[in-house]
């Protein structure tokens, strides 16, 4: 017996706009049923450049992901195969030589700034969401989050964000809002949006058999 195809949700937006809590919105949702979070994050590419090099790359650019593996490994999991997604190390900028053993799941969600940026991934997605949040509460955000989680300091987040993060946001980032089927302003706290997209996920569900 063939599976029903899974569902796959883009959810995407600028650096520390809320993806992360919209995603986790919806996970609370569907606790019941089989989910999974990829992140475009791991998908930046392995670099052999020394540290101090690797630290100037625009990790904003669609040229940091390694965007044909993460194309071909939602593919797979569309199909219902297992991959082993990689992992990034934020504190030395690079990709591990780890990885993560993922099986498939009845709901994917694949998260990141430029998931809308690429036709291939686009058209892989039943659901497209764009997370709008003002940039002074993103770079709010992205201070607190990296001085905390990723040892950074703070002249280093701050001139990051003014040489790559901000620029590149405003040209690759904000024109992919053009493609996305909703907008959620505020992210996870925004309770009418999510109440929206799971009646939605629910209806796909049922629409293909995939019933909590």
């Amino acid at each position: 017996m063939t599976l029903p195809k899974p569902i796959v949700i883009g959810v995407t937006g600028g650096s520390a706009s809320g993806k992360t809590s919209v995603s986790r919105a919806i996970f609370d949702q569907f606790s019941g049923h089989s989910l999974l979070l990829l992140t475009q994050d791991a998908y930046y590419k392995k670099s052999d450049l020394p540290f101090e090099q690797r630290r100037l790359i625009n990790y904003d650019h669609p040229l940091a992901f390694d965007t044909p593996l993460l194309h071909r490994q939602l593919k797979q999991l569309i199909a219902r195969e297992a991959i082993d997604r990689p992992v990034y190390d934020y504190k030395n900028h690079n990709r591990s030589d780890e990885v993560v053993h993922m099986t498939p799941k009845d709901v994917i969600i694949v998260e990141g700034i430029l998931i809308l940026a690429d036709e291939e991934l686009r058209n892989l997605m039943d659901i497209k969401i764009y997370v709008d949040t003002d940039d002074d509460i993103r770079v709010i955000r992205r201070i607190k989050r990296d001085m905390v989680e990723r040892g950074r300091s703070l002249d280093d987040i701050i001139q990051q964000y003014l040489k790559t993060v901000k620029p590149s946001y405003h040209q690759f980032i904000e024109p992919t809002k053009r493609y996305a089927d909703i907008i959620v302003p505020e992210g996870g706290r925004n309770k009418v949006a999510i109440d929206l997209l799971t009646t939605k996920i629910r209806a796909i569900l049922a629409a293909r058999g995939l019933q909590e």
